[in-house]
């Protein structure tokens, strides 16, 4: 390929033309078509657009500045020239100062670099016909409507070569190669021409023009007789648009053909996520109403709001000193709030096995066997050995040439000590940076923890918990909910302010990691940003979780955070209600803000200059919702209902953006989703046990079981038959107030006769006067059991489930190998033994010729 690149993509490389050999571009005046796709001519079509301000009427800069990057300027569009494109300059009507250089690219040059970047065009038309797949009728549901959008026609392709130029299927050389490919393949030579050479450095590519301030942009043009759109529709992972012009209806297919294969593998990724959400969404609006419909059935929670039981139950304070005693029936409200999501045990199981399996195990494997269509029908499925190019930001690294042993090629690298110093000083941002990271969201998390405690005191002061509450409000308001409710918009805030940093961090580490190819970087960049973003978004859910509350220890011996701060406690239902009000924050907030952002940022800075592209923190997006989908699904079955009526928004906003609000985009080949594929199997593997642990830890279901079917009956309960009954008074555990310690002592009075209190969350431990005081009794031991037991149990059956899915659902479907191996055999057959013929032929005539020339050699002068 380097010898490719000498010889055809720069054939003035290491020189610097002289002043009177340059070539300009041809300058003409603007002909008030501003709908033009093509050169004054009519005939060359623009393929891509510079635009610089012209040096001559440039104030910003010393004259000598303007000089040099005037010359450099003029040696770059005349090496253009010299590699064969067509240059047009075009003063700007509305600013002076700024010059369009129009750039198109003849059929020649087209096919040149066709054959230098290996880009797969079509030999023949489809002639396969193959049975469908069993598993068609599945993946049907979520295609488009073929009377909708008609399929396109379908061909074998292979890379193009000149020399066989007649092999390919050309019907029309201006639509052979379609905009996404030759914008592709401009960018291509523009990213490599060299523009001066300094201390025998050479420099060269458009990026570097870019960021000198020389060219002020770049780029290719949108096709506006398709984009202006008034309506806009999708259907599935195609996105349809329906434009109404007048009377004219025109159907635009947004995909490979126009942004390149990249968008349009994002695009199909969403669309295929985006209806399989619909069945989670069913089964998680489904699991809810059920939980609202059966609230009222709850025995815990009528024991709870029952003044008989629950009003007789007096809760001990929740902090020193400042708190007062309570009654349990003002957590009447939350009580029955938390039955919406944990209302019986079978919500959860149901919640989790559905959500878990279906969208995570069916969605992936189903997403591979499309995947596994698309990179075939797009030409990608050796996309990675073929034609992906280095970077030319690592190009221009590299001063070191050596021959790869694989392919016998000379590749380029960069010098052994300029690798071994970059390595050393990626690896010590590294080891500065991650830590820094993860000391800061640590930080975050812990300043919202203080936050927590310190505002619980006011909150409780003010919010007074007398016995006989008269204020409807307060069946709401309690301390623990404006506490909860206050945290997690604080926490929500913290976070979005942390992804501008995580983002700028990222990208400066993967900056000094110079990855080899595109492909190489955008992995590595998802990648650090995810990992970034993973701790930011889940790390305040996994503490309400899996931490809050679990380690308290009791009225008379409290544990403290820092010495100071008394640790936080759950509701008497435990803290699954505030897991709940947290992910519906976050999930909520976070779609709402990325909507809002996503039509303000585009309009604010078009307003000052047009916008290039889409943020890099959109990278991680869907990804970060996935993870709210599966993750904590047993907790807000609502997750998936919200994700898709976000993803519905997403989609259209997605397009409305690069259509109206973005410059058209450098279209990019991409074979897969890169580094999500492996992202979202983490996450599915993550997701079970995160769900085991909610419904084990989090929720009250484990207990609860664990009380119906040994508790409530002889030997420990005395109850006749299996029975919720009994069950808040019997998980309750029994404090004297006469224990407290001096430092943690109500400074209230005491309400009643009574000597006791009850702890507030279910910490399961022996009564006052017992020989084991305060030490856990025999039913909490039972319930850890029964709790490690269902996580076992839990995970080994839905992994079992899942390798049983992963394994019948193959990724590739046979229609598609026979596809690829039809392909390979017309390649084999059209490009390779027709030229076999060719030479055994000419090798025939050879032979006749010698053996005439041998018979009349020999023959008999006599004759």
């Amino acid at each position: 390929l380097v010898l490719e690149l000498n010889q055809v993509i720069i054939p003035t490389y290491g020189t610097v033309p002289d002043q009177q050999n340059l070539h300009t571009p041809e300058w003409v005046d603007f002909d008030d078509k501003t709908d033009s796709l093509f050169f004054k001519d009519g005939q060359r079509r623009i393929d891509f657009v510079l635009v610089y301000e012209d040096e001559n009427k440039k104030m910003t800069h010393k004259r000598s500045d303007r000089k040099k990057q005037k010359r450099k300027r003029q040696v770059y569009e005349s090496n253009l020239i010299n590699n064969g494109l067509h240059l047009e300059a075009t003063r700007s009507v509305l600013d002076e100062k700024l010059i369009f250089v129009k750039v198109h690219a003849p059929w020649e040059v087209l096919c040149t670099y066709a054959e230098v970047m290996h880009i797969k065009l079509p030999l023949q038309h489809n002639d396969l016909k193959t049975r469908d797949s069993a598993f068609n009728w599945f993946s049907r549901l979520f295609r488009v409507d073929e009377n909708i959008i008609k399929p396109e026609q379908e061909f074998f392709t292979a890379p193009f070569q000149k020399e066989h130029l007649s092999n390919f299927y050309i019907q029309d050389k201006d639509t052979f190669f379609n905009p996404a490919t030759r914008s592709r393949i401009v960018h291509f030579i523009l990213s490599r021409v060299e523009y001066a050479t300094k201390n025998n450095v050479k420099k060269f590519g458009i990026n570097k023009l870019l960021d000198a301030g020389i060219y002020k942009a770049a780029f290719p043009l949108h096709d506006v007789s398709l984009v202006l759109v008034t309506k806009i529709q999708f259907d599935m992972e195609k996105c349809r648009f329906t434009c109404f012009r007048g009377e004219k209806k025109i159907t635009f297919l947004l995909h490979r053909k126009y942004y390149g294969e990249k968008i349009g593998i994002y695009f199909a990724w969403l669309g295929f996520y985006t209806n399989m959400l619909t069945v989670a969404a069913v089964v998680g609006v489904g699991c809810f109403l059920y939980g609202c419909l059966t609230k009222d059935n709850c025995t815990w929670s009528q024991e709870v709001c029952d003044p008989n039981i629950g009003g007789n139950i007096i809760m001990c304070p929740q902090c020193d000193k400042v708190c007062t005693y309570w009654n349990l029936t003002i957590t009447c409200e939350s009580s029955k709030v938390t039955t919406f999501t944990a209302s019986i045990s079978s919500t959860h199981v149901v919640s989790l096995i559905l959500s878990v399996i279906r969208i995570v195990t069916f969605f992936l494997e189903f997403w591979k066997r499309r995947q596994a269509e698309l990179e075939y029908e797009w030409d990608t499925v050796e996309f990675l050995e073929q034609e992906e190019q280095v970077r030319p930001e690592y190009e221009a690294r590299c001063t070191h040439v050596v021959v790869n042993e694989i392919t016998q090629v000379r590749d380029i690298l960069i010098t052994g000590d300029g690798y071994c110093y970059r390595h050393a000083w990626l690896n010590m941002n590294i080891l500065l940076a991650f830590p820094w990271q993860i000391l800061l969201i640590i930080a975050s998390v812990v300043g919202i923890i203080v936050y927590r405690l310190s505002v619980f005191l006011v909150f409780s002061a003010k919010l007074s918990q007398h016995i006989s509450g008269t204020e409807a409000i307060r069946k709401y308001l309690t301390p623990q909910t404006a506490t909860s409710v206050t945290a997690s918009l604080i926490s929500f805030v913290v976070i979005m302010i942390l992804n501008i940093i995580y983002e700028k961090v990222a990208i400066l580490i993967t900056d000094l990691e110079l990855p080899r190819t595109q492909t190489d970087y955008e992995n590595s960049l998802t990648t650090k940003m995810f990992l970034f973003q993973f701790v930011n978004y889940y790390s305040s859910c996994f503490y309400i979780a899996f931490f809050k509350g679990k380690f308290v220890g009791h009225p008379g011996s409290p544990v403290y955070w820092l010495g100071k701060y008394r640790n936080e406690e759950c509701d008497p239902g435990g803290c699954l209600l505030e897991l709940t009000t947290q992910l519906a924050i976050i999930v909520g907030g976070k779609a709402i803000w990325n909507n809002i952002q996503e039509v303000l940022l585009p309009l604010v800075k078009n307003l000052i200059g047009r916008y290039s592209s889409a943020a890099r923190s959109e990278k991680v997006v869907p990804l970060i919702q996935f993870g709210f989908v599966t993750l904590f699904v047993a907790s807000f079955p609502l997750a998936p209902l919200l994700a898709l009526i976000n993803n519905m928004l997403e989609i259209r906003l997605d397009a409305w953006k690069l259509t109206t609000q973005f410059r058209r985009m450098v279209p990019q080949k991409a074979q897969d989703i890169g580094a999500w594929q492996p992202i979202l199997q983490g996450i599915a593997i993550l997701a079970v046990v995160t769900n085991a642990m909610i419904i084990a830890f989090t929720s009250d279901m484990i207990p609860r079981l664990v009380y119906y079917w040994s508790f409530s009956v002889p030997p420990y309960g005395t109850h006749s038959s299996h029975t919720m009954k009994g069950y808040i008074n019997s998980t309750l555990s029994v404090f004297n107030i006469s224990d407290f310690k001096n430092a943690s002592k109500p400074l209230s009075p005491w309400f009643g006769n009574q000597m006791t209190c009850r702890q507030v969350y279910r910490d399961l431990r022996y009564p006052p006067g017992h020989q084991h005081q305060y030490e856990h009794n025999i039913y909490y031991w039972h319930v850890t059991a029964a709790k490690l037991a269902f996580i076992i149990v839990m995970e080994h059956v839905i992994y079992f489930v899942k390798f049983i899915i992963s394994y019948v659902i193959p990724d590739v479907s046979q229609k598609t190998k026979s596809k690829v191996k039809r392909e390979k055999y017309l390649t084999q057959k059209l490009l390779h033994e027709n030229d076999l013929k060719g030479m055994k032929k000419n090798m025939g005539k050879i032979a006749d010729k010698i053996i005439k020339g041998a018979d009349s050699t020999f023959r008999p002068k006599d004759e």
